[in-house]
């Protein structure tokens, strides 16, 4: 048997010298040029979009033979594909998306990442031997988020980018769902999924794949001039950590990066992970924001993390784009092969050459006898074994050799290349997964109630007011611990929008204590809520965080138990008008909007939380002020600027209509909600945000 190829060898051995499971790398890709980037430079798996429902919509894909094409080379070097379908869609898009998902199916890919329960249910139906991957757009950040999703039929999750080590640890230990991390790339100031700046600010939307990152521009608080723009993380130091807690996939950002960016990042991640030293400052010189940043994983949010894309960096990058070529300027030898050479006098010789399922064969010349120097086993195998510009390295050799032959080396290396050229050619064939044939739901219309109903989500027990024309309300969870005794058969306790992994099981002691206090439904906005209320017996009301924009989403979202649910604020009231849902919906009519969930909170200053009085405000360029709400110190929500009001607009039919309430004092709620009823005007500087805009 020949030695093994090196870079396997080596990685083997500290896998089993440290006991520690070996997770894919996954690379990003947006082009050609980077595709072999990733899959030369050692990547497991790739990732990218093809159609318009990804996330990076102005990056490169793949269409047609093109995606066909691309998933065939990868498959046949032995890395995994997976296409990104992770944008929320309307009603009238699906019929492209599902579309999109039989070609996905036909290309072999091996799963989706996945955002929009619609797309969910599409690929489920179409092509169920798919992997469905949650997106980090989703937005799980605890293990009941994890298990929820599971149980829904998604068969890996990408946890959010601000969990902490140790939470992924824990996260790990609770399930044994596949897990997929970011150890390299940019960072979101939001939490994935809950952002809706850019969509406020103007009219592209991350959750649909254009953001114009407008986070990066100068927002300033507290003294922070770019109080909104993280560093890029690295956490490759990690890696070993990661391996051993048993995270199934690691993930580099950067689907708009260059190829030399691609090759570097992955050459570093294959190092770090095989416990080989690498090049911090080669990865700054490819692209940083003034370094990097490990501040979720070490848990140290602080100003440390902000940063910004400075002249320097883009210089120091174009200066050093050039060298990272070398890393995938030929192919990586990763596929093993076994060969069996066979020589008889007087017979053709034969060359058969096996990846284990295939196996082809390469014929030569009758040998000649041998003048001088005749073949040998060992001769003949270090032919076979000359694999360099191919994906295969030897692995297996075996030799069937009659004595005193001459077998000339040239026609041993036409042999190999001919075979090897075959096997490829066989491992490059698409194999498409089986496709269903479905029918998407036929829309039905919404009709206008007869008697409108109006909800109101509080952020403060003593903004609470009584009105008999409120048929709902919603306080906070650590609200109504304070004051039970607004508890009663109109109140929702809202769960935080963001629970971690060391506050799940106080949460749901805290939703027991309410229980027995007279609590019969809470307010959802992430699918770790779900599970937590549904386990103490808890009805659940959907909140605008499900980010529901069409009708095959919302029949999903009642299979998770949901009673009623409250549409995105993205969604257009044109596109409202044509949702047809088995659960009641609704939408938000009034409110300073939620437009980021932070962990790592722009109000913190050099020495922590200081002398914040809990609301902290951040100014932009053009000298607006932006509320920042904190929650308990484990993370803040920024608000817009200005009040979103509807109610004097022709509102959709809905079957409820939702105040958000954060800040207003309890006359300026109350005045509000009075003046929504009525469908009153606004007086004051107002936004009628997406409501009548289609977002790209």
């Amino acid at each position: 048997m020949i030695e093994l190829n090196s870079n396997l060898q080596t990685n083997q051995r500290n896998a089993s010298r440290q006991n520690m499971f070996i997770p894919e790398i996954l690379a990003p890709v947006g082009s050609q040029d980077a595709l072999i980037a990733a899959v030369r430079s050692g990547a497991d798996a790739v990732y990218f979009g093809t159609g318009e429902c990804n996330a990076r919509r102005s990056a490169g894909k793949f269409e047609g033979d093109e995606l066909v094409s691309a998933v065939n080379y990868c498959h046949a070097r032995n890395v995994r594909v997976y296409l990104t379908v992770n944008t929320l869609l309307w009603d009238d898009e699906l019929t492209a998306a599902k579309k999109t998902i039989e070609a996905i199916a036909e290309s072999g890919a091996d799963g989706m990442i996945i955002q929009d329960l619609a797309v969910a249910k599409l690929a489920r139906e179409i092509c169920p031997s798919v992997g469905r991957h949650a997106s980090t757009q989703m937005a799980v950040h605890n293990a009941q988020g994890v298990i929820e999703l599971a149980e829904h039929g998604f068969s890996r999750v990408v946890l959010a980018r601000e969990l902490t080590g140790k939470e992924i640890q824990l996260i790990r230990k609770e399930t044994d769902v596949e897990l997929e991390v970011f150890i390299h790339g940019a960072l979101c100031m939001s939490a994935s999924g809950m952002c809706y700046l850019s969509s406020s600010l103007g009219e592209r939307s991350g959750n649909r794949g254009t953001c114009a990152q407008p986070c990066r521009l100068p927002f300033n608080c507290r003294g922070a001039e770019y109080c909104m723009s993280l560093k890029d993380m690295s956490h490759l130091q990690y890696l070993g950590e990661l391996s051993q807690a048993g995270i199934n996939s690691l993930k580099i950002e950067g689907r708009l990066k260059r190829p030399e960016y691609v090759a570097a990042a992955v050459n570093a991640a294959r190092k770090a992970l095989a416990g080989e030293p690498y090049r911090t400052d080669e990865l700054q010189s490819v692209f940083s924001r003034s370094g990097f940043t490990d501040g979720y994983y070490a848990g140290k949010r602080d100003r440390r993390m902000f940063g910004t894309r400075t002249q320097e960096d883009a210089a120091r990058t174009k200066e050093a784009a050039g060298g990272f070529k070398e890393l995938y300027r030929a192919e990586r030898n990763a596929v093993p092969f076994q060969a069996s050479f066979v020589a008889h006098r007087d017979e053709p010789v034969k060359l058969i050459v096996s990846d284990g399922i295939r196996t082809v064969s390469s014929f030569g010349k009758i040998p000649e006898p041998a003048l001088n120097s005749e073949a040998s086993k060992e001769s003949v195998q270090k032919s076979i074994a000359k694999s360099g510009g191919t994906p295969f390295y030897l692995s297996d050799f075996t030799c069937d050799l009659d004595e005193g032959l001459m077998i000339p080396s040239s026609e041993l290396n036409r042999m190999r290349r001919e075979a090897l050229e075959k096997l490829l050619r066989e491992r490059e064939r698409t194999v498409p997964h089986p496709v269903k044939n479905y029918i998407l739901p036929a829309a039905q219309r919404k009709t206008e109630k007869n008697e409108k109903q109006f909800r109101c989500r509080f952020l403060r027990a003593e903004q609470v007011f009584s009105d008999s024309r409120m048929s709902a309300f919603s306080l906070p969870v650590s609200e109504l611990k304070r004051f039970p005794e607004m508890i009663n058969d109109r109140t929702q306790a809202e769960i935080p929008e963001l629970v971690y992994p060391f506050d799940e099981n106080k949460l749901i002691e805290d939703l027991l204590e309410l229980k027995e206090k007279g609590l019969r439904s809470v307010l959802a906005n992430n699918y770790g809520a779900i599970r937590m209320a549904q386990a103490v017996g808890l009805e659940v009301h959907g909140g605008y965080g499900f980010n529901v924009t069409n009708s095959l989403a919302s029949r999903e979202l009642k299979e998770f138990g949901v009673k009623d649910l409250t549409l995105s604020f993205e969604l257009p009231f044109s596109k409202m008008k044509l949702l047809s849902s088995p659960v009641p919906t609704g939408c938000i009519i009034c409110g300073k909007l939620p437009l980021m969930q932070l962990r790592s909170c722009p109000g913190r200053g050099i020495k922590g939380c200081g002398d914040c009085n809990g609301a902290p405000l951040i100014e932009d360029r053009m000298k607006k002020q932006f509320e920042l709400v904190c929650h308990d110190r484990k993370y803040s929500t920024l608000l817009n600027s200005v009040l979103y009001y509807t109610a004097d607009k022709v509102l959709p039919p809905m079957d409820f209509y939702v105040l958000y309430f954060s800040l207003e004092t309890k006359e300026k709620a109350r005045s509000l909600f009075h003046s929504a009823v009525l469908g009153e005007k606004c007086e004051e500087e107002r936004t009628t945000g997406a409501s009548f805009r289609v977002l790209l």
